[in-house]
């Protein structure tokens, strides 16, 4: 059975702080920059999920997309959208919200809701030009 790999997209607006409360507020500016201003900044990012697997004969899908669409949206926007990061999410109270670790927690959640024999991708963009991607390595 050939193996397919379907994404779907979303986005959420969020504001964090890069900050590491062992180091001084010098060294925490000169590790993240303007991304330590104790006062927060924001990104609208931009995630893409992807599932890979055999399509399964009976449906012809990989995996349901508004399956998908809804895990997204309720597991993933409704926790994440219009938050700051650093206070209001469990997860970044002691986790420092770059870019990599929100991706890494994004898998974490999703990888839990689908089925096991597919394959998870998450590539979470925080600028135009800035992203990472985590497949659970």
């Amino acid at each position: 059975m050939p193996k397919v790999t379907v994404h779907r997209k979303a986005h959420f607006n969020a504001a964090h702080r890069l900050h590491n409360g062992d180091w001084s507020d010098a060294r925490n500016a000169t590790v993240f920059g303007k991304c330590a201003n104790p006062h927060y900044h924001g990104h609208n990012y931009e995630l893409i999920v992807a599932v890979k697997g055999e399509i399964n004969p009976v449906t012809g899908f990989v995996m349901d997309m508004k399956v998908l669409k809804d895990l997204i949206e309720v597991e993933i926007e409704e926790k994440l959208d219009h938050k700051n990061l650093n206070e209001e999410v469990e997860e970044f109270k002691t986790l420092n919200p770059t870019a990599e670790n929100i991706a890494v927690v994004i898998w974490n959640i999703l990888r839990t809701k689908i089925e096991e024999q597919l394959e998870l991708s998450v590539t979470l963009y925080e600028t135009p030009r800035n992203f990472v991607v985590y497949t659970g390595e």
